[in-house]
């Protein structure tokens, strides 16, 4: 049997409640925040801003037509075919007139709340290194993820919830896991924790058999008098600390998360608006939905991914080597309307005046097909030399595009934007400055944004 929420507090140490409070201790922003929390849709895979967000008119005019370029492009299968217009039509939307495809019909009713990013850069074509890149800034595990640093500078506004939650696609997670969501060289408390569908939504977090009341209040005393010990014998080592507070947070979450987990009492019609009525669109709804009621509750961060294991047949992800109408067809048909309705929803509750909504990929793909040199293929392959990413709320500059690509959406032209450049943004928005936050680790001050990264003041309202 779980205590109640009584019977907990009245149990918990001296050393318990110190460590969950160190875990709500984030240090002051740097400035004037313009947004208090975040939440990142990540597409896994690679979408084709072609046939999604940039707009490429001479693409179509030069459909079926060769490259014009005197060396043979560097991309990930070696295949370069002839080029493709893109699968689905362009249109102005809303107010702003800012083009969204078919594709995204639902995304492209809230077109006058984005802020289109269309020159972003990466640096790698491979989806591993590229992912990690995304999230961490580097190409390599071991690196501490933006929401770590999140974590690890601003703390939780929640008692009884973690500052970084993961909501991973319910096909399986993303190329490189747990990496992706890591608190690298940060203390462990900063690391992303996963929440997945069903009656548990995060794993061990309660006992296999039911507890009594006494024992679990006399078991928590008892550990936390060992473990009081056993941190002052070993001078406070930092490892032993983040696991205590790992171990206060879990205890409080037992209540918590039941409870925040249950999506039984959001009314129907909204329910319905986000998806969770079609088998399509109910696992990206349920999880959007989940999202915005931990962000309401005080969490820092939370990353839903679109997209699990690359590879398979068919593909779970976005990665539109062979037919890129069948993949991001089908992938769009998950998420399109799940997303649309959580940035609707946050503007109805008031909250997307405070919250950075993030829509990211690792790379985009080619607007030559990957196919024989005098085939039009299905496919598209890896681009890394410009694609498109969008924000939405706190402080950007809604309805707008920003930067772009060449007249065949090949490579970022006017003002690319590398990862760097994005991570100093999204910190600068949360009232972080990237240059700021840094952790001394094996004789460097390291930082998400390494030696590099400009604010992007052209998204910035």
């Amino acid at each position: 049997m779980l205590p109640n929420r009584r019977d907990f507090f009245c149990s918990a140490s001296a050393l318990g409640a110190t460590a969950a409070l160190h875990l709500l201790a984030g240090a002051k922003p740097h400035h004037a925040p313009k947004a208090k929390r975040a939440i990142q849709i990540s597409l896994v895979g690679g979408l084709s801003h072609l046939d999604s967000f940039d707009y490429k008119p001479d693409l179509t005019r030069l459909h079926g037509k060769a490259l014009a370029s005197d060396t043979k492009p560097d991309v990930f299968f070696g295949q370069v075919g002839l080029l493709r217009k893109p699968d689905w039509e362009f249109k102005r939307r809303g107010k702003s007139g800012l083009w969204v495809s078919e594709l995204f019909p639902h995304l492209a009713g809230v077109a006058d709340e984005l802020t289109v990013i269309n020159s972003m850069t990466a640096d790698s074509a491979n989806h591993t290194p590229a992912l990690f890149v995304l999230n961490s800034g580097f190409q390599f595990n071991g690196y501490p993820a933006l929401g770590a640093w999140l974590s690890y500078g601003l703390g939780s506004e929640a008692e009884d919830l973690p500052a970084f939650v993961v909501l991973p696609d319910g096909r399986g997670d993303a190329n490189g896991a747990a990496s992706n969501w890591s608190s690298g060289f940060l203390p462990a408390q900063h690391q992303g924790v996963i929440f997945r569908g069903g009656d548990a939504p995060v794993r061990d977090l309660f006992p296999e058999k039911p507890v009594p009341v006494g024992e679990e209040r006399a078991s928590r005393a008892t550990l936390d008098a060992l473990n009081a010990l056993h941190l002052q014998r070993s001078g406070n080592e930092d490892a032993l600390a983040a696991r205590m507070q790992s171990y206060a947070l879990a205890a409080k979450m037992q209540l918590a998360v039941p409870a925040i987990a249950d999506l039984s009492k959001e009314p129907a019609k909204l329910k319905a608006q986000y998806g969770l009525d079609d088998p399509k669109t109910a696992d990206c709804g349920r999880r959007c939905l989940l999202a915005r009621r931990l962000l309401e509750k005080g969490v820092r961060f939370v990353q839903v991914y679109s997209g699990g294991p690359i590879a398979g047949t068919p593909r779970t992800s976005w990665d539109a080597h062979e037919n890129v109408r069948e993949n991001h067809g089908a992938e769009a048909a998950r998420i399109d309307r799940p997303v649309a309705a959580l940035i609707q929803d946050l503007k109805q509750k008031d909250m997307l005046k405070d919250t950075l909504v993030l829509f990211t990929t690792e790379f985009g793909r080619t607007p030559f097909t990957q196919s024989a040199g005098n085939v039009v293929g299905t496919g598209r392959d890896h681009n890394k030399y410009g694609f498109t990413c969008w924000l939405a709320g706190a402080g950007c500059k809604a309805g707008t595009a920003f930067g772009s690509t060449d007249d065949i959406g090949w490579k970022a032209s006017e003002h690319p934007v590398a990862w760097h450049d994005f991570h100093a943004t999204v910190l600068h928005l949360l009232g972080i400055d990237h240059e700021k936050l840094t952790f001394y680790h094996n004789g460097i001050n390291r930082r998400l944004t390494n030696v590099h990264g400009e604010v992007v003041r052209g998204v910035l309202a």
